[in-house]
């Protein structure tokens, strides 16, 4: 195989499903070049990368199905009719829902910028293309009660398990943080338990307080369990261990929150962003201020926190039932 994507270092440095071989020449080599920048000089994720090259791979096939062999001589209608294809699944992948089409577009865009930043095109042809409409949805978050009954739930039981379910659980609601970046977290990452360091997206580190439940159980959890599932391993400097005493995976985390909400009784969707989206419209709803919820969220952008201050239409009738004298 040819392809510079396809080379076994690059799939390694880039875990994710190994992209068909695209024979592109120009094009192949200056995505190899991006997808270098990005990990290597922006410093994003090995999943971000991923997700870039999936979308890039299928943008490089197509311009190769339209006789482009360089970004230099790509037009705003070769864009345009790319987004259209993917949205349709006419270029022969399966379809895209609308915010997976902005997604790929958003990769076609930051490619064709670095493009012309780095010389390699005078114009950026995606520069006005758009993205279908998409409804904009509020994030879904439970109530306090509902958190409260799902983090009761997650300590159930005996054994270090319970304990490391409602350690983990309590400090992803406690901090509002990712995923992968509670189980990222290694022990010295949180210091005397009263605030975490947490490593988020382009290797940004912010420092989040912990509150007092969190705290009480992180502190079971290091003292009664985290020893006998280290016992089990090799030692690792991990927070956060599965059974076999190495470090918690996304996956078994996820499969903790699930099996947790399942005894809280929770019939409604439950996931680890559930649990910060919850954090940020509690905090929110508690008076604090959207820039604070940003910093401690680690967003880049504001606006991207300021999704959270919209209300649902069940708010809005409450508050002017309350509020207005001729609502009732």
């Amino acid at each position: 195989m040819s392809s510079a994507l396809a080379h076994p270092s690059f799939r390694e440095n880039h875990p994710g499903p190994p992209p068909a071989p695209v024979e592109t020449g120009r094009l192949d080599r200056a995505l190899r070049d991006y997808l270098a920048h990005l990990s290597v000089e922006r410093g994003l994720s090995a999943n971000t990368v991923a997700a870039y090259r999936r979308d890039l791979v299928r943008y490089v096939a197509y311009l190769d199905t339209a006789g482009r062999d360089g970004l230099s001589g790509v037009t705003e209608s070769d864009v345009t009719a790319f987004v259209e294809a993917v949205r349709q699944g006419t270029d022969g992948g399966r379809p895209l829902s609308p915010s997976s089409t902005a997604r790929a577009l958003a990769a076609v865009r930051g490619w064709h910028r670095f493009a012309q930043a780095e010389g390699l095109a005078v114009d950026d042809p995606s520069a006005e293309v758009r993205a279908p409409t998409q409804m904009r949805r509020l994030p879904h978050a439970l109530s306090v009660d509902d958190v409260a009954g799902l983090l009761d739930a997650a300590g159930t039981g005996d054994g270090p398990l319970p304990l490391r379910d409602r350690a983990l659980l309590e400090l992803l609601y406690a901090t509002g943080a990712r995923i992968s970046e509670i189980v990222g977290l290694d022990v010295d990452g949180v210091g005397d338990s009263t605030a975490v360091r947490l490593l988020g997206k382009g290797s940004k580190e912010r420092v989040v307080p912990v509150g007092s439940f969190a705290r009480d159980a992180l502190e079971a959890y290091l003292v009664r369990a985290r020893p006998a599932l280290a016992a089990a391993g090799r030692g690792t400097p991990a927070l956060f261990l599965n059974t076999r005493g190495a470090r918690m995976s996304r996956q078994t985390a996820w499969a903790a929150l699930q099996a947790s909400a399942a005894r809280a009784g929770l019939t409604e969707h439950v996931s680890p962003h559930t649990l910060r989206h919850s954090f940020a419209t509690h905090l929110l709803s508690g008076g604090a201020d959207v820039r604070v919820v940003q910093e401690l969220l680690g967003h880049a952008s504001v606006t991207t926190t300021q999704i959270y201050t919209m209300v649902t239409p069940d708010a809005l009738r409450e508050v002017y039932a309350a509020a207005h004298p001729r609502a009732r």
